[in-house]
C-alpha cells in the first residue's frame, strides 16, 4: 500500500513538474529535440499514421467523422504536420545558403526586417506570430536576402520555443557566412498565452541573439534604429 502511494506521489510531482516546464514555456535544450531514428519512416508513412491518430483524437472529442466537412480532416492535417508546418525538422529540407563574394566592397550593417514568422509552440502545439528583424556585417561574403527569409522560414517550422528559434537563425547564418557578426530579433504572439492559460491577448514576446560586433552597445543601438523597434512594445 505504501509503495502504491509512493507512486502515486511520484507521479503527481513528475506530472506538476511537467506542467511547469509547459505553463512557462521554458527551453530545454538549443538543439530541436529529435530521436536518432527521426527519419528513419518516409514522409508518406508518417502522414498515414498521423492520419490515423488524428482520427482517434477527433472520434475521441466526439466528433462525427461521416460529415463532408469532418471526413477529410484527419488526411489534411497529417499532410499539413509533415509537408508544411513540420517541415523544417528535416534537415533535406533546409534552404541553400550559398554565399556571394562582396565584390561591391560594403561594410555597414545589413538589416533585412520584419520577416514573417509563423512557427508552433511545442509545449502546447499552437501558433507563434510574429516578425524577426536578422542582421549581419560582411566578412568578405554576402548571402541573397531571399535566403535570409528562407532561413528564418526553415527554423521556425518546427515545434519551437522562440529563444532557441532565435539562437538556430543566428548560429546558421553564422556558419553560413563564415562570421560571429550576425543578430536576430524577434517579436512575436504566442497564442498559447493569448488564447489559453492567462488569455492576454495583447503580450508579445521579445527575444534576442547577438554576436560578434553586435554585443558593442553602440552597435546595438544602431541596429534598434534601423528595425525601430522599442524593446517591451508590441511591433506586430
Amino acid at each position: 500500500m505504501d509503495k502504491e502511494f509512493d507512486n502515486l506521489i511520484s507521479s503527481a510531482s513528475q506530472d506538476e513538474e511537467l506542467d511547469h516546464v509547459g505553463d512557462n514555456h521554458i527551453g530545454t535544450s538549443k538543439e530541436t529535440p529529435l530521436r536518432e531514428d527521426a527519419f528513419s519512416m518516409s514522409d508518406e508513412d508518417k502522414m498515414q499514421k498521423i492520419q490515423g491518430h488524428f482520427k482517434e483524437i477527433m472520434e475521441t472529442l466526439g466528433l462525427d467523422l461521416t460529415d463532408d466537412s469532418l471526413r477529410g480532416t484527419p488526411k489534411r492535417v497529417a499532410k499539413m504536420f509533415v509537408n508544411e508546418i513540420f517541415g523544417g525538422l528535416n534537415p533535406e529540407k533546409a534552404p541553400s545558403t550559398s554565399t556571394f563574394s562582396n565584390k561591391y566592397g560594403y561594410e555597414e550593417m545589413l538589416v533585412e526586417k520584419n520577416i514573417t514568422v509563423y512557427s508552433t509552440c511545442e509545449h502546447h502545439f499552437l501558433p507563434i506570430v510574429g516578425k524577426a528583424h536578422v542582421a549581419y556585417f560582411s566578412n568578405g561574403n554576402v548571402i541573397g536576402l531571399s535566403k535570409m527569409n528562407r532561413i528564418v522560414d526553415h527554423y521556425a517550422k518546427r515545434p519551437q520555443v522562440q529563444e532557441r528559434l532565435t539562437i538556430q537563425i543566428v548560429e546558421h547564418l553564422q556558419k553560413a557566412l563564415g562570421t560571429e557578426d550576425v543578430a536576430c530579433i524577434m517579436d512575436a504572439k504566442h497564442l498559447c498565452v493569448n488564447s489559453r492559460g492567462i488569455r492576454d491577448i495583447q503580450s508579445s514576446t521579445v527575444t534576442a541573439e547577438f554576436g560578434g560586433k553586435f554585443k558593442n552597445p553602440e552597435v546595438r543601438k544602431e541596429l534598434m534604429d534601423y528595425i525601430k523597434l522599442e524593446l517591451g512594445k508590441e511591433n506586430i
